[in-house]
């Protein structure tokens, strides 16, 4: 049986086991995390055991990578982290994206002159190593960025030169090399993080041409690029198309905003095909409605939806298309507050981050 056969087995089964069972919500904070406004923990990626990982912030403003287990349900579950030189004033620190089947980790810290390096390492995180991409600039706000990685150890993140410009790379073990790219009309390369690298090493992004929109992209492992453009996109600055995340059959989801700034979701195929998709409750005006962030390997997908008063609201999109919305418990209802999904794993399990009425952040495990 192929893969492709295997996942429309195994969606059947899904199909059955998510009209027998309930979502279920868990929050937790890291320890050490602020409870000051903007502070406080997020949840970013998550790997088919069901280990968390992410950043909090603490009362100083400081970033801290975490680790956590059995459902992060007690402090005993985490292991908290700092790579070796970063920075330890506001805004500076370590800031953890990715996770693969291994416990293999990746992010970033930024040092005490506010450039970004990046990092892999795993439990007991006593071992850290450096990626800084050779054509990385070395000045406050610029580096390197690694915010992805798959089941072969490879990474993927952007890098910022001495000119302000973003670009994506690709590294793989033993990080001594490095692999720059841009698509073709690129001013600048954003890369997504925590599940924007599949197993066959394809990652999904997008690009600012020189008018300021927007534009999706998927580059193959062997290092074709292939550009696209959701029809709807709008063309002004501001406008176009995104890419967030991509799985292991090729499939990509993102949003696409259109000519009066409003978001969209869609779904992109391997083999180039698209299907749109909003939320129902999602917000019409500029800056709100869908926004879809992850995809797991059977085509389901996770992100939020922003309503009419700004707030923000998780959703699943199943892979058959139908729409299950959820807030987390303590979740604010103010602009900017809410609910916000990041990754979801094999199994349906998605990690994130919500922001209650304090605008304090706490992370949260949603199980279908």
């Amino acid at each position: 049986m192929n893969r492709l056969q295997l996942w429309k087995v195994a969606g059947v089964v899904l199909l059955a086991c998510g009209l027998a069972s309930a979502q279920h919500i868990t929050s937790f904070s890291a320890p050490g995390a602020g409870t000051g406004a903007g502070q406080g923990t997020g949840g970013f990626g998550i790997n088919p055991q069901g280990t968390v990982v992410g950043s909090f912030l603490d009362d100083g403003n400081v970033f801290h990578g975490y680790q956590c287990v059995s459902g992060c349900g007690s402090l005993s579950t985490f292991t908290t982290f700092n790579a070796p030189g970063a920075g330890t004033a506001a805004n500076q620190g370590t800031i953890t994206f990715s996770i693969n089947l291994f416990g293999v980790t990746t992010g970033y810290y930024i040092d005490a002159s506010n450039v970004a390096h990046g990092f892999v390492t795993a439990a007991p995180f006593t071992n850290f190593v450096t990626l800084t991409d050779p054509d990385a600039g070395e000045g406050p706000g610029q580096g390197t960025f690694a915010g992805n990685v798959n089941l072969r150890g490879e990474i993927a993140g952007s890098y910022i030169d001495a000119s302000g410009v973003s670009h994506g790379f690709v590294t793989a073990p033993p990080y001594r090399t490095f692999t720059s790219f841009d698509p073709e009309g690129s001013v600048s390369t954003i890369m997504p993080v925590a599940s924007g690298l599949n197993l066959e090493g394809a990652v999904d992004g997008a690009y600012l041409d020189a008018s300021g929109a927007f534009h999706g992209f998927v580059r193959a492992g062997d290092g074709t690029i292939t550009e696209f453009n959701v029809k709807g996109a709008g063309t002004g600055s501001g406008q176009g198309t995104s890419a967030s995340s991509i799985n292991d059959l090729g499939q990509v989801t993102a949003n696409y905003i259109d000519s009066n700034g409003v978001n969209h979701g869609f779904l992109r195929g391997p083999f180039g095909e698209i299907t749109t998709f909003n939320v129902k409750a999602a917000g019409t005006g500029a800056g709100q409605g869908t926004v879809p962030e992850g995809i797991d390997f059977w085509g389901g997908i996770t992100g939020q939806y922003v309503d009419s008063s700004n707030a923000n609201h998780g959703f699943v999109r199943h892979p058959w298309g139908a729409i299950t919305t959820f807030d987390a418990p303590g979740a604010g209802t103010a602009s900017g507050q809410g609910t916000l999904p990041a990754t979801p794993n094999l199994f349906g399990v998605i990690t994130g981050q919500y922001i209650d009425a304090n605008n304090v952040h706490f992370g949260f495990l949603r199980y279908p």
